[in-house]
């Protein structure tokens, strides 16, 4: 891509979008800036960019950038139907993003994750493994600082770790990871989706443009990423926790790679059948890029998890309080309700995301729940679902300040309080981190009580 020769409109300002600004205009690119929500800190990055040569683009002007402009650099924050990249679209303009602008000109090997849960752990206890094994390497896209940064940071034989989301699909062609794993695919997002095809569809582009000189990693045990073998030309490399495969799976109480029995599963840090799964993807990885395996089972086994995902934030007045914030959908909090092995109070609320919330209360009655709070723009919801499903040990209330709260009186000594929320944060919150410090927050106040 001739950078100087074209005029690029960056559309979202948030981190991804400042970083594929700072790119574009170091390059000798003209530059256009839009944002049609601008917070404080937006507005100093722009200023910033502005000082560096940028143009700013007012929503009463954007028609005029998509005229003058060759190509969209649209934020995943930014859905694919909104009317500026339908405009770029109708114009037979390019609408790119900030990753798929990063992989062209990444010279670190890239290891892209995807899937509906997982990704995030997924993407960490790769990044350690490979530290440990003695390589260089960044955790980024969806998770830490954008993939752009790295370009000229990251050198060949370094590694790029990359967690892509289903927003950021919607504008990669072609991502060209040497590692594309996919975790699994369950019900989400479908606010933005609107359906669950257009949903797999997106996931499975992480796979569809592999070539035969890289690797597709996928889960065995799910249908839908089971199917996207079929959508590869790359390599298959399989993990399963049911049966042997051809990659990773488990046998006799540990995870095998190959025919080789790498580490036993009671020697994981972390525990839980989703953690195993994750444990599982991380091993095929280490198997396609010949890694020593004693010293990548040892980093497995002591990784740690990461923060917001059935994390511990301590015990007061007798109870365990859980933050399992990152849990924003049905899936992900049936999996840390399975994970409980006390008596619990559970936390569910937020914004909605399109979710029928009968399954998870079907099997909420089978749980060590007790007791629910529900919360948020999206309670009287999950109180219809509940009342469906003959679930009726509940509590209800508006923030999830006051849910915390109403938990702490619900819960006994011995007991813990969950908050896995199956929605969205955006009714209270920036996202699911600042939704799972709040809650820390509340919690720890309690050691004054």
């Amino acid at each position: 891509m001739y950078f100087k020769g074209q005029k690029f409109l960056v559309a979202g300002m948030s981190v991804s979008g400042q970083s594929s600004a700072r790119f574009l205009l170091a390059r000798g690119a003209e530059v256009y800036l839009y944002d049609d929500v601008v917070t404080d800190n937006i507005r100093r990055a722009v200023e910033e960019l502005l000082s560096l040569g940028a143009h700013e683009v007012t929503p009463s002007s954007y028609e005029d950038a998509v005229a003058l402009c060759d190509v969209l650099v649209l934020s995943p924050g930014i859905p694919i139907d909104n009317r500026l990249p339908v405009s770029f679209r109708r114009a037979g303009k390019l609408i790119t993003c900030e990753e798929q602008l990063a992989s062209r000109y990444l010279r670190a090997t890239a290891i892209a994750v995807t899937g509906t849960n997982g990704k995030t752990t997924t993407v960490s206890m790769i990044g350690k493994m490979l530290s440990d094994c003695g390589k260089t390497v960044e955790e980024c896209g969806n998770i830490g600082r954008p993939a752009i940064d790295f370009v000229d940071e990251l050198n060949y034989g370094d590694f790029a770790v990359m967690e892509i989301s289903s927003f950021q699909l919607e504008t990669i062609s072609a991502l060209d990871p040497h590692i594309a794993v996919v975790t699994n695919i369950t019900e989400d997002h479908l606010d933005r989706h609107y359906n669950m095809e257009n949903y797999v569809f997106l996931k499975s582009k992480l796979v569809r443009s592999l070539n035969e000189g890289q690797y597709a990693v996928l889960n065995y045990d799910d249908e839908r990423v089971r199917s996207f073998a079929s959508l590869t030309k790359g390599k298959v490399v399989w993990f399963s926790a049911q049966r042997r495969c051809d990659g990773a799976y488990v046998q006799d109480g540990g995870v095998w790679y190959a025919g080789r029995r790498v580490f036993d599963i009671a020697d994981m840090s972390i525990t839980g059948v989703h953690n195993v799964y994750n444990a599982l993807a991380c091993t095929a990885v280490a198997g396609v890029l010949g890694l020593d395996m004693e010293e990548a089972a040892r980093s497995i086994c002591s990784f740690k998890g990461v923060r917001h995902r059935i994390e511990n934030v301590g015990t007061f007045g007798g109870v365990t309080y859980i933050d399992d914030s990152k849990g924003t959908n049905v899936d992900a909090t049936l999996k840390a309700v399975e994970s409980m092995t006390e008596p619990t109070v559970l936390l569910l609320g937020g914004a909605d995301k399109g979710y029928e919330y009968g399954r998870l209360f079907e099997s909420i009655g089978q749980s060590r729940v007790v007791h629910a709070v529900f919360y948020g723009e999206n309670r009287y919801k999950i109180l219809s679902a509940a009342m469906e499903n003959s679930f009726f040990a509940f509590s209800l209330c508006r923030t999830m300040r006051e849910a915390v709260m109403l938990a702490k009186n619900c819960a006994s000594v011995g007991q813990c309080v969950l908050l896995s929320p199956a929605s969205s944060s955006f009714d209270e919150f920036s996202g699911y981190e600042e939704r799972g410090d709040c809650f820390a927050g509340i919690v720890k106040g309690f050691a004054d009580d």
